[in-house]
Parts: C-alpha cells; structure tokens; sequence
C-alpha cells in the first residue's frame, strides 16, 4: 500500500518559489540590457560610418574580419585633420581680432562724460558706494583679454584696443602676466593732486573683501596718450600703499606694431567718481596709515602730549606765495604764543622729503597754507585736524569748481576745513573780465594779508582745537597711529 505523501512534500515554500523566480528575472533583465547595448553600438558605428568621409578601403582581404574595423580607422585616420581644422579656426580667429582707437574723436565734446572718449565702446561696472570700473576677463567681455596697441604719446587716437582669447591673441602679442592697473586721466598724472585723484580708485580697489591683491604694472594714459611717469610724491604714496616699487609700463619692447595682452586688467577712468564718502574715508585712512609705516614713523616718534597743538605754515614760493610772509608769519606766531601748547612750524614742501613731509603732517594740528598742490598733504595729518586756505584775488569769480578741490579732499579724508581767506586786492586783469586770459592772469596772483582777520581766525580756530584735544584727552580719544594697516 502506497503512503500518502506528507503535507511537507506536498506543500511548496512560497519564499523559496519568490528567491527562484526573482532570481529568474534579474537573469533575464541583465541579458536584455546587454543585449540592447550591444545592438545600440553596433547601429551608432554604421551610422557613423555612413556619414564619413568613404576612407581609401583597400580590396577585401579573403581572411575574415570584424565588420567594425574599417570604421574605426577611418576615424583615426581624420584625426590629424581634426587637429589641423583646430589650428585653422585659432589662427582665423587671432587674425580677426579687431583694434578700435583708445580716444574716440566722436566723444571729444563729451570726453569726460557718460563712457567718455577712452575705450569708449565698453561700459563701466558700478558697485553702490565703490568705484566705476571695467575689470577683465569677465563677462562683459565674453572672458577675452584686453589687448593695447600703439605707444603714442601725443595722440591717443594712434593707439588702440581689443579683446582676444587667451588661446588666440593677435599677432605679434605677448601675453603680460599678473594684474595690471591702466589710468586714464584727463589731467596730469605728474601734477599731485590730480595724479593722487587717479590713483584713489586703484587703493579702493586693492580694499575690496578678499582681493589685496598688488598689481605687477601700471599703464598710465592722458586723453588716450601713453604716459611714463607720476609724480614723485605720488610715486612714493603708491610705494607705500602697496607694499614694493611702481612699475609703469612703456612697452618699449613691443616695437611700433607689437601688442600687449593682460593676464587680468583694471581700467579706471573716472578718478573718484561714484565713491561714498564712507568708502574714501576707508582709502585714506589706509594710506595714511601705510605712509607713517613706509616712514618708520613710530608711536614714540610723536609728540605724546595730548596738550601740544602743532601748528603748521606750508608755505610757497612764486605763484599763489605771500607777498609779505614775514607779516603773515608774525601773525600766526603772536596768537600760538597766547595758547598754552602751541608750536609754530614754518616750512615749505619743495625742500621737504616724501617722509620729512609725512612726519611733519603727522605732528600738525591745523595746517595753514596757500591754494596748491601741497595742500594735498593734509589726509597724512589725523583725523579731525583742521586747515585754513588762502587765496589770491580773482579766483572765486573765474576758478570755477576746482578752486573748491581741497574742501572736497578735507571731506573725503576725515578732516575740518576751516574756510578759505580771498584776497580783494591785487592787480587787475588787463583783459575784459570775462576773458579767459584772466584765470591764467591771476592764477599766477600772490596773496596779501588782513592783519585782524588774521587774527581772528586763528584765535578762533587754536581755541577750539585745544578744547577737541582736551576732550580727547578725558575720553581717551586719541587716534596715533594704528598697529595695523589695512591689507598689510
């Protein structure tokens, strides 16, 4: 009698049927994806070669080869020609980079205004508070380099510019690595203060979060025309502030037809334009602070009495001097005397030292002197100090907003302009007063004096700057000079 099978042979494990058939799937799924892989490359390769170039086939050998082969030397065969056509389209594309005039005649009416005449085809980038600048590569201009041709100096419409890939420059281009500054003034880079006014923007952007980077040259441009120098004390100043020597480009090794491209370029051409008053209180207390370090002036050096007021007479000579500076010096002498503290220093600029005239600002309290570039020494003085200008007649009606130039930078620098003193008398014009013969006529004007306007003046301005330093004094307020500098 047969035996019944048990319910264990009977029954199938579910669990052990669900692994089997998974197990089946996977098997499957992985044959077809092979499978469909194989059969894609097999139709991507005759499609590419129906599509290229018919190769030079030799006569079909009798031996038996696989079908892929002569595509795929076809295709090893073109890739020499690949690289050829690479070449060419480089070479095309260095060939049509296209130079446009550094100074723009059709904006010679406007060439201060808007892009002005200088690369006039690009437009500035505007941050609120900061500089108008163009910085390249970027987007503006599609990551191309800027390129300069032409080193005239005496029309900038000569020289030229363009903008090249790195891996296709113009011929003759040699490609000048590290950061380069390019200035174009409308003044003079040579005169102080409008050589420091160009170079403003290029310390705001040295300050800018996480850059400080220091620039391997400067390219220096008046009205589109190559430029060779600054002036000294400027030169000295962009020592100091950036931490080595000026190197301003020439490109005197580049012959009449040679061109330069930067690595990375800086264009300014709006001097301060577009700088908070905040952001130039920032740039100047930098260099100021850079100045006393490039000087070795130390804490110790300076007076450290907080009770000594140092009063100083920059004085000129020629144009715009005294014409009795013995008188005008006895004034101020007079009324020092009557404040306890005061000491008079007379001296003149021109036989002064970059660093003499550092420390000699650093000690000086209020600084008296004659409309001139060497007022332009006042930011080195510290903050708060005052200054008292001079002028000849003529000016106030003639100058224009110029002769308000050093109000401006006593702003901008943290410092108190105290008026300016005009002179009513003088010579007069021989010209018609609308003339313009008679700004360069009293431009050369020398000033005289007013004995108890004097007086008052300077009594008034002594005592308030010995009850500022008295406050700082109680409040322990007193800016020396500062451990660190800035992008030190």
């Amino acid at each position: 009698m047969t035996k019944a099978p048990s319910e264990s042979n009977k029954i199938h494990s579910p669990k052990k049927h669900q692994q089997q058939h998974g197990s089946f799937r996977s098997h499957t799924l992985f044959l077809y994806v092979v499978a469909a892989c194989v059969i894609f490359f097999i139709l991507f390769q005759l499609v590419q070669y129906r599509h290229s170039p018919a190769p030079n086939i030799p006569p079909p050998s009798s031996s038996f080869s696989w079908p892929l082969t002569n595509p795929l030397n076809a295709v090893s065969r073109e890739i020499p020609n690949y690289i050829h056509e690479l070449h060419a389209l480089v070479e095309k594309l260095s060939e049509s980079v296209t130079f446009l005039p550094l100074k723009d005649l059709r904006y010679a009416d406007t060439a201060q205004e808007g892009h002005t005449w200088f690369m006039s085809s690009m437009y500035d980038s505007h941050v609120e508070g900061e500089v108008q600048y163009q910085h390249y590569p970027s987007a503006a201009s599609n990551g191309r380099l800027l390129c300069i041709k032409g080193r005239d100096a005496h029309d900038g419409a000569w020289n030229s510019y363009a903008f090249a890939w790195r891996d296709a420059l113009p011929p003759n281009a040699t490609l000048l690595n590290g950061q380069t500054f390019v200035s174009n003034n409308h003044y003079s880079h040579e005169n102080i203060w409008h050589g420091l006014s160009a170079m403003i923007p290029f310390v705001a952007w040295h300050l800018r979060p996480g850059r400080c980077a220091l620039p391997a040259r400067w390219v220096l441009y008046h009205w589109g025309e190559l430029r060779t120098r600054m002036a000294p004390w400027v030169n000295s100043l962009m020592e100091a502030t950036f931490d080595g020597s000026v190197t301003i480009e020439d490109f005197g090794g580049f012959g009449d037809e040679g061109v330069a491209c930067f690595e990375e370029a800086v264009i300014m051409r709006h001097n301060e334009g577009g700088m908070s008053r905040e952001r130039r209180l920032e740039v100047y207390d930098m260099m100021r602070c850079k100045a006393r370090k490039y000087c070795d002036l130390r804490t110790e050096d300076r007076d450290k009495d907080v009770g000594v007021i140092g009063l100083t007479m920059l004085m000129r000579t020629g144009p715009r001097s005294f014409r009795n500076e013995s008188v005008v010096v006895g004034i101020f002498q007079r009324e020092c005397v009557k404040v306890e503290g005061c000491r008079l220093t007379v001296a003149y600029s021109n036989n002064l030292t970059v660093c003499e005239q550092v420390k000699l600002m650093s000690s000086t309290d209020i600084l008296v002197s004659p409309h001139g570039a060497q007022l332009t020494n006042m930011f080195l003085m510290d903050r708060n100090s005052s200054v008292m200008e001079f002028f000849p007649k003529g000016w106030l009606k003639l100058a224009g907003v110029g002769q308000y130039v050093y109000h401006w930078i006593a702003n901008w620098s943290g410092m108190k302009h105290e008026g300016a003193w005009r002179d009513p008398d003088g010579n007069d014009c021989p010209y018609p007063e609308d003339d313009g013969r008679c700004m360069s006529f009293y431009k050369k004007g020398r000033i005289g004096y007013n004995e108890t306007y004097f007086e008052k003046w300077a009594s008034k301005v002594l005592l308030e700057v010995k009850k500022k330093k008295m406050e700082e004094a109680l409040n322990k307020n007193t800016t020396l000079i500062s451990g660190s500098c800035a992008c030190s």
